[in-house]
């Protein structure tokens, strides 16, 4: 469902203009700016900075999204922080599989202030099996901030929960996070990133555009 907001609708009540409000942003200390220690492999995947839905898509014969849970939740005081309310407090949260030919191979995991519901945010309650990327990389006024990258051991929430669907996990699973802001308001998201991931290549022209890709990341 697209959101009601036209791109050259000012900030609703309340609310003050991007410009006012992109100093009081918070920078992601908690994870890396980087992603040390990630293979090779990998590493297309984690730094690319356009929609991953579309990324796989491309890649896979069919794409869906697996719903895992969607609403109120207590989320990590990290995350809590980001969004800028009290460590206690309930935030909204919705859980996916992203999957190409029905193997999953990103576990995402969004949140956001549960206020943010009634005001911009409140397209998002609605997506169903719907992906978000397909929002947040269409959306004129939505930013996104840079990039942060944490290795998950076992003893992480995100990486129990997303390696619920693996019969073996790996010691580790790589995931990314980032802030995208509509109006001042945040939305985080966290993609963690499966192995099937690594299968994931583009058809026929595959083996080239994956070696460009491994070789210059940022392209």
């Amino acid at each position: 469902m697209p959101f009601s907001l036209s791109p050259d609708s000012p900030p609703q009540a309340g609310e003050r203009d991007e410009g006012s409000l992109r100093e009081s942003r918070i920078n992601d200390t908690f994870w890396n700016a980087a992603a040390w220690g990630a293979n090779a492999e990998l590493m297309p995947w984690l730094r690319d900075h356009g929609s991953l839905t579309q990324r796989i898509q491309q890649r896979c014969g069919r794409f869906t999204v697996q719903k895992v849970r969607s609403g109120l939740a207590r989320i990590a005081q990290d995350e809590s922080f980001l969004l800028g309310i009290a460590s206690r407090q309930l935030a909204w949260s919705r859980e996916v599989f992203l999957c190409a030919d029905d193997q999953p191979v990103v576990f995402a995991h969004s949140a956001c202030a549960a206020k943010e519901l009634r005001r911009v945010w409140s397209q998002v309650r609605h997506l169903g099996n719907k992906p978000l990327g397909a929002v947040l990389f269409s959306h004129p006024l939505i930013s996104r901030e840079p990039l942060h990258y944490q290795a998950l051991h076992a003893h992480h929430p995100l990486y129990r929960r997303a390696a619920a669907v693996l019969s073996c996990p790996p010691d580790r699973l790589w995931a990314r996070r980032s802030l995208f802001y509509l109006h001042g308001a945040p939305l985080l998201v966290t993609e963690v990133f499966l192995p099937e991931i690594l299968k994931c290549r583009i058809k026929d022209r595959g083996v080239g555009i994956e070696l460009k890709s491994l070789l210059n990341p940022e392209s």
